[in-house]
């Protein structure tokens, strides 16, 4: 799966770390930055993920930032996104087969790097269910 993946000086150890976990898994990773703790605006960041789902580029999108919520309300605002700020698995699992998902957001400061692999990995192992939901998908991608 390609996957485009986003952080902010706050998320950078954390996605730098996810980047191995999705490439270990066998994922082609579009790493968009940032590339330092060096202090950093997350919107930048969150937008070129939101953007590379968008328009294709890539099936997913990863963001990582200290709590999620900032890069979830950011690449939420890009028409075609659907981004979920995600602490634990059954939040990831609805958000996948419910809403189709294609954003995962964490949080560096709330979730622990094993558990967000294990956030991660419930992402993108999770299917759409479709059916009912699929209008209400719908419904969203027409918003905006």
């Amino acid at each position: 799966m390609r996957i485009a993946l986003g952080a902010d000086h706050a998320g950078f150890d954390l996605k730098q770390y996810l980047a191995t976990v999705l490439r270990d898994g066998g994922h082609e990773v579009e790493d968009l930055g940032t590339t330092s703790r060096e202090s950093t605006d997350y919107p930048d960041w969150a937008m070129k993920v939101a953007d590379a789902v968008a328009t294709g580029r890539a099936e997913r999108g990863v963001l990582v930032c200290g709590s999620g919520v900032g890069m979830a309300i950011v690449a939420n605002r890009r028409r075609g996104v659907r981004a979920v700020a995600a602490v634990e698995l059954m939040t990831v699992r609805l958000a996948r087969q419910h809403n189709d998902a294609n954003v995962l957001a964490l949080g560096a400061r709330l979730t622990a790097a094993p558990h967000a692999e294990a956030i991660l990995v419930e992402f993108l192992a999770t299917p759409f269910e479709g059916g009912r939901h699929v209008r209400r998908v719908e419904k969203m991608d027409r918003q905006g």
